[in-house]
């Protein structure tokens, strides 16, 4: 097999229509950077949408799961629904469905009304990310394809890491309606660039449209939902010990198995998985999604970390890990200007390498850190993730012609969420695990009968003798032992979870040199 593969020509002229592609790029980074800042703010504001809706905080949950659901689904069907409606209307109608419904959550006078509107919302992101990554890459020849990943970067990468600073500042100096309301002026701005600048190419307007595929969506409901909801809930119920998931799971691997099977033996599919066929968009699929899996677990880890353990409020817990948004900003403009000239597995490697080691740092941490202990390792993780996402887009994308971008963009984005959705249950469920096996590891290596503990009940007790009196400090003095076992135990949990992820990383940098090297295609005669 030959280590090295051939570009598709350039065929951007039939897309830009005489715009300057950076006007494209502008407009549809505006509205995949509102859709994936809301995800990360709605999650942030979900205590106090709990509290203002009388729901509890297992009900509110599912304010995240319901959008999500409704968001997978969509996403593989984009390329079908811009075929048929045209995209630029398609992308309008979502950016629009998307802005009324974000409206209507933040309007929400209860927890139902809640719901529906976020699934309505969901169902108008879903199409955001892989229809503005489709425009993008067909607006830019495959040399400037870089820079142009880059940009939407900001987007994708930038947005998860700003938003619970966002939103921790929105939801405790007004109230977590804001949160939804914010997209209203950024969606209003995105539907104005989009009329302006982008237009339809003519494979789309002449696109012969195939009958639709209601297997394929059906399947792909199933499977999708089965999964948010397991992964969702599957911690709280003991996992495989809840007789509901073992249904939930047989349904999901049942129906992921048909819709697989149907999807690559159908004629025209809802969702052509024949594009998987190509080594490199495969290689560059199963990279981000373990790139999902590690950059969402981390993410949702470390502010959790700085909450529980130290006390954080949301705010100041947004404000500690901000830095890798910064990290992420500053690392655009380097590899926009190297992924014109470097090859893309060796960017790859780079940024998986950085990533993996400052993860493996953050595998040190104790109770005892200040503010500032984590700031360097934070941003040294965002300008790693610049490194990751633009290649990995690039050399997948690499070897496509334009009309396979469309239904490859809606699956490369389904793999990098569902990669989330799983790395962040895994995540959670380690967490709890973990701490309950350090937690008997600390009592059995110091025994209530030893004199460590011993001591450290007495000094304990004297501490807290000028508040409950000499006779009465017995049972606060092991309460507040037993609290500080809980968050050695959650410490060491942390631990584990981050230097697994690193594990990850440095797991990913033998994938990526799977890719093939990627040559320029020549251009058709007679392109201009």
């Amino acid at each position: 097999m030959p280590a090295t593969a051939t570009a598709p020509p350039d065929q951007t002229a039939e897309v830009t229509k005489g715009v300057n592609p950076w006007l494209i790029a502008a407009a549809v980074m505006l509205a995949t950077f509102m859709e994936v800042l809301d995800t990360s703010i709605a999650a942030v504001a979900l205590p106090y949408i709990a509290g203002s809706l009388s729901a509890s905080n297992d009900e509110a949950t599912w304010v995240l799961t319901s959008y999500l659901v409704s968001n997978a689904i969509v996403l593989p069907m984009s390329n079908w629904m811009s075929l048929r409606f045209g995209r630029k209307k398609y992308l309008m109608s979502c950016v629009a469905v998307f802005t009324v419904a974000s409206f209507a959550c933040g309007a929400a006078p209860t927890l139902a009304f809640m719901l529906l509107a976020r699934v309505i919302q969901g169902a108008g992101g879903g199409a955001l990310q892989p229809i503005s990554q489709a425009i993008l890459l067909e607006s830019f020849p495959p040399a400037k394809r870089g820079a142009a990943m880059a940009v939407f970067a900001l987007g994708v990468v930038v947005a998860p890491v700003l938003g619970p600073t966002l939103g921790g500042w929105l939801t405790d100096t007004y109230s977590w309606r804001y949160a939804f309301y914010i997209n209203i002026p950024i969606g209003i701005m995105a539907l104005f660039m989009i009329n302006t600048f982008i237009h339809d190419p003519g494979y789309i307007k002449n696109a012969k449209v195939p009958k639709f595929d209601n297997i394929g969506l059906g399947t792909l409901v199933v499977w999708t939902g089965c999964l948010q909801v397991v992964l969702d809930k599957g911690q709280e119920d003991d996992w495989f010990g809840a007789v509901w998931i073992r249904w939930a799971v047989f349904f999901l691997v049942t129906s992921f198995i048909w819709f697989v099977y149907h999807s690559w033996t159908k004629k025209d599919p809802l969702v052509d998985l024949k594009v998987f066929k190509d080594r490199n968009f495969l290689v560059g699929a199963s990279l981000i999604f373990l790139f999902g899996v590690a950059i969402y677990s981390t993410t949702t880890v470390l502010p959790l970390f700085y909450q529980e353990l130290l006390g954080y409020t949301a705010f100041t817990a947004g404000i500690a890990v901000a830095p890798r948004g910064l990290g992420a900003i500053c690392g655009m403009p380097v590899i926009g200007f190297l992924s014109n000239k470097v090859d893309p597995r060796y960017l790859l490697t780079f940024g998986f390498g950085l990533f993996g080691f400052t993860t493996l740092y953050f595998g040190n941490i104790t109770l005892n850190i200040s503010p500032t202990t984590l700031l360097l390792p934070i941003l040294l993780t965002g300008f790693a993730l610049s490194f990751v996402f633009v290649p990995i887009s690039t050399a997948a994308y690499g070897t496509l012609d334009n009309k396979q971008i469309g239904n490859a963009s809606g699956v490369f984005n389904l793999m990098r969420n569902v990669g989330g959705s799983i790395g962040i249950s895994i995540a959670q469920t380690l967490l709890t695990r973990r701490a309950a096996v350090h937690q008997n590891e600390i009592i059995n290596s110091v025994p209530v009968t030893g004199q460590q503990f011993q001591s450290a009940l007495q000094a304990t007790q004297q501490s807290l003798a000028s508040y409950y009196g000499k006779v009465n400090t017995m049972a606060p003095a092991q309460g507040s032992l037993y609290q500080q076992l809980g968050r050695q135990a959650s410490n060491w949990a942390f631990v584990d979870v981050f230097r697994w992820l690193s594990l990850l990383c440095f797991l990913c940098v033998a994938v990526v040199w799977a890719f093939k090297k990627v040559k320029p295609g020549k251009a058709p005669e007679g392109a201009h």
